[in-house]
């Protein structure tokens, strides 16, 4: 058996890397989702290695809302600095519009259209080299990594959590299927009682009595869902040693384990003090697995 991680899907990563022009920071944040949903957050330039970067993440990521984001700081040397050509145009034709309005001689200054907030740009239309871009996609997979690697962290502490619960459901189970052996003669005596109070003297076949008696027993015997309980906890446990990608097995998993315990408990409503018993522990482990689904809802 190969055993892997198990992870949450909630976590955060920071990574800086050093180019030839300045550096990259690239943060990677993610939550818990039904599947995976990545949105990247960057300048314009970077857009031509999404499909590279996409790739990067589904190799490390199997489920969650992942939210990247990536800041180009280029060095002062390398950063190419324009002024923006609409935003003068615009300057310009202000001046010369309200010298006509109100009567006055003005001509544009230069000095004074440099100094408006928005004409000095940084130019981020130049192509990145392929050294550049490679860099980058190191780095997003440096930043994935140690995501993962806290991921794990919190994904081994929900796991001990989740695990604890599971030994309590089979202990449940194991307590319920020795109280089953008195539930059956208590359900008879009960049934017995209740009939002789119906008749009051009036006489009923004995056969037809245990028959009746045998069927309704047996539409309150619990042993197979005890059974199915207890194979559930054992594939709920055999999924955390395991590890990986379990989220949504654990969710079918817990479904069924949530129908029997609710079967049961329809069964064993009614048959006095014993049932009773069974109904505690019947909602214990309702409780239980209610924890483990909410701590399961943040496993990838």
């Amino acid at each position: 058996m190969t055993w892997k991680p198990l992870r949450s899907m909630t976590g955060f990563a920071r990574v800086r890397v050093g180019v030839d022009d300045g550096e990259f920071v690239v943060s990677v944040k993610s939550v818990n989702h039904r599947g995976l949903d990545v949105h990247f957050h960057m300048s314009a330039d970077l857009d031509p290695l999404e499909n590279a970067m996409r790739a990067a993440v589904k190799e490390r990521v199997a489920r969650g809302h992942v939210e990247i984001r990536i800041a180009y700081n280029r060095s002062r040397g390398a950063a190419a600095v324009t002024w923006s050509r609409p935003l003068m145009e615009a300057y310009i034709q202000g001046v010369k519009q309200a010298a006509a309005i109100y009567g006055v001689r003005s001509e544009p200054d230069l000095n004074v259209a440099f100094q408006v907030p928005g004409m000095m740009v940084e130019d981020t239309g130049r192509e990145l080299t392929p050294e550049t871009g490679a860099a980058l996609v190191d780095a997003l997979g440096e930043a994935l990594e140690a995501l993962n690697r806290f991921r794990e962290r919190e994904g081994g502490q929900l796991a001990a959590l989740m695990r604890e619960r599971t030994a309590a459901i089979s202990a449940a189970a194991k307590s319920m299927e020795g109280i089953r052996s008195r539930a059956l003669p208590a359900f008879h005596a009960r049934l017995n009682e209740r009939l002789a109070e119906l008749l009051k003297g009036f006489a009923l076949d004995p056969q037809r009595l245990a028959q009746e008696a045998a069927i309704l027993a047996d539409r309150s015997d619990i042993s197979e869902e005890l059974a199915r309980l207890s194979i559930h906890a054992a594939q709920l446990d055999q999924l955390f040693e395991e590890g990986g990608d379990v989220g949504k097995k654990l969710d079918f998993l817990l479904q069924e384990m949530n129908r029997e315990t609710n079967t049961i408990l329809s069964k064993t409503n009614g048959i006095g003090e014993v049932g009773l018993g069974l109904t505690e522990l019947a909602l214990a482990v309702k409780s239980d697995i209610e924890k483990i689904r909410e701590q399961s809802l943040n496993i990838e």
